[in-house]
């Protein structure tokens, strides 16, 4: 059995594309960081620590782990707590070219495979008022970065560079 360890719609819709034979069960774990890790690979350590406490719990299936993380101006863009977050997210990321990184970690048996995908995302200037329309949508809340590029969020994006897939959150192409 295959077992996504993560309570991500969007994840599960993805998986869905390629098998139906999985099941959901979200890791519940302390994403605080410890240790000194490279800032582009925390989705990725992220991911593993996910993907090793489901896999504790079901150890003869096969267990995957994801973690996305938006990346500007040399820091990391998290899930918005408020929409006041929202608003200082979505202007910092106005006008420029940001990374999406998801990290993702196959547990099956022994086995752990880990690694990380790299899209370039750019978006258009936008402005005051076209932000404070989108936070009003509620799309923006659980999604690293606040926007979902697959939804409403589209419309801020000018040009990507690698998987769309990826950005949604879950690499599969």
């Amino acid at each position: 059995m295959i077992i996504l360890a993560s309570a991500s719609p969007r994840r599960q819709e993805l998986l869905s594309l390629i098998t139906e034979n999985f099941k959901v069960e979200p890791a519940s774990i302390d994403e605080s960081i410890h240790e000194r890790i490279d800032l582009h690979k925390i989705p990725e350590y992220l991911a593993a620590k996910k993907a090793e406490y489901v896999h504790g719990l079901h150890p003869d299936d096969t267990v995957i782990g994801c973690d996305t993380g938006v990346f500007v101006d040399n820091q990391m863009i998290g899930k918005p707590k408020s929409d006041k977050a929202a608003f200082e997210i979505l202007k910092l990321l106005s006008g420029k070219t940001h990374l999406v990184i998801t990290g993702c970690a196959v547990y099956k048996g022994s086995r752990v495979v880990r690694f990380s995908q790299v899209t370039e995302v750019e978006f258009y200037r936008l402005t005051n008022e076209e932000i404070l329309e989108y936070i009003a949508t509620g799309e923006p809340s659980d999604k690293a970065g606040a926007y979902g590029i697959q939804g409403k969020g589209s419309l801020f994006v000018k040009r990507i560079n690698g998987d769309y897939f990826n950005v949604v959150g879950l690499p599969v192409a």
